[in-house]
């Protein structure tokens, strides 16, 4: 490998054509140019991340992206991110996602989800609600573990064979036909409901008209897989960069080294800046840089077309200029591989199975004029991948694809 390789995530940035829109895709209308730019350095395509018969979820997609055939390692999403937490897990271990959530009077009668972030709440509000529910006996033969924002941990010795359902892939609609039938589970959701309507921190919230997180929604479980390290396969060193605790977990199993970036939030307000920054800083001594951006994503689920346009615009404007201003002045050559995982959908405001745009660029090719980056015109392109069996050759090798 001549070369550094970066791998550039922009989460669910992929979409369809909206109404809100005028009939056009978040990519069709965002500014985008120093992507664009980037394009007449390379060729798009279009690809496959997630297999039909896997949830589109950011899990099974990033796997595929790192190489790695869901098909085989995919065993849950809750193992993945309690990895990133070093959290060990007895044989007998069961490990969930655990969303602090808001659901609301539906207008049938019974609860509907209403948000599955809880309005995005800050990760210190989100420590004192996961305390005190863990302090409560109902809890005390599981393993509650603080996270980011919304986004939390439970082990427990129940639930694998539970079928859970992602809360971003049920905003507005009952809850009832979607949470497991088992009385362990309504025992949980119950308890938390209490505990959670009266607590300080939500009637901090809302009094200061947010949402307030007033129930656990538990999902994604599973066990520890094995996954074969990159310098195993590749023979390479490898850096990961993120927000998102699913991510880190992966660059734990899969022994890549976890680049802590400073004000990192997952959403709209992260730093894009310090991303670029640290990612130039890691080329220094790795082969690859991952850098996954969740904001595009989270914009999706929302379903608010203003907020994904202006998480791709800050993606373009505020990240990927800086780092390829930063890349262009080493003297070592870069290629460079842009892909969301999946698509999110603002119509849907969830994850979908749809092929996504990618591009392969390299400094070895001379700049032209540049493409605009769009579903639409990569997928005129005749390159169709699977991505877990060709990016990361196409990535790590020594030529250029054409």
């Amino acid at each position: 490998m001549n070369h550094k390789a970066l791998l550039l995530i922009p989460d669910g940035m992929a979409d369809r054509p909206c109404k809100d829109l005028g009939g056009q895709t978040p990519l069709d209308v965002a500014a985008h140019p120093t992507l664009d730019a980037l394009c007449s350095q390379g060729r798009m395509g279009m690809a496959v991340t997630v297999p039909e018969n896997l949830p589109p979820g950011s899990d099974v997609a990033n796997l595929a992206l790192l190489g790695y055939d869901p098909q085989k390692y995919y065993t849950g999403r809750g193992p993945l991110e309690a990895a990133s937490k070093g959290i060990a897990l007895g044989t007998d271990e069961v490990v969930f996602r655990c969303n602090l959530v808001s659901v609301k009077d539906g207008p049938s009668g019974g609860l509907i989800m209403h948000d599955y972030s809880a309005g995005h709440i800050t990760t210190e509000e989100a420590a004192v609600l996961i305390r005190d529910l863990a302090a409560h006996p109902a809890f005390k033969k599981t393993r509650l573990f603080p996270g980011v924002s919304y986004r939390h941990l439970m082990v427990a010795k129940s639930g694998s064979d539970w079928k859970t359902v992602p809360p971003h892939d049920i905003m507005g609609q009952a809850i009832v036909k979607h949470a497991p039938s088992d009385h362990q589970w309504q025992e949980w959701f119950d308890v938390a409901r209490k505990i959670l309507a009266s607590h300080p921190v939500n009637k901090s919230r809302e009094k200061a008209g947010k949402e307030a997180a007033n129930a656990i929604w538990i999902w994604g479980q599973g066990k520890s897989p094995h996954l074969p390290a990159l310098q195993e396969r590749f023979g390479i060193k490898a850096a990961m960069i993120t927000a998102v605790d699913l991510l880190r977990g992966i660059a734990v199993f899969t022994g890549m080294d976890i680049v802590e970036v400073p004000g990192v939030t997952g959403y709209l307000d992260t730093n894009f800046a310090g991303k670029a920054e640290y990612a130039l800083r890691a080329l220094d001594n790795h082969d690859l840089v991952v850098v996954h951006i969740e904001a595009p994503d989270e914009t999706g689920h929302s379903g608010k077309a203003d907020l994904k346009l202006k998480a791709i615009e800050l993606w373009d404007s505020e990240f990927l200029e800086p780092l390829l201003a930063g890349l262009n002045r080493r003297s070592d050559p870069w290629r460079i591989l842009v892909s969301p995982d999946h698509a999110t959908p603002l119509a849907l405001r969830t994850h979908t199975h749809d092929l996504v745009p990618f591009l392969f660029a390299d400094s070895r090719v001379k700049p032209g004029k540049p493409a605009r980056f769009t579903e639409s015109i990569a997928a005129q392109s005749d390159w169709r991948l699977t991505a877990h069996e060709s990016f990361l050759p196409l990535l790590l090798g020594d030529q250029m694809p054409s």
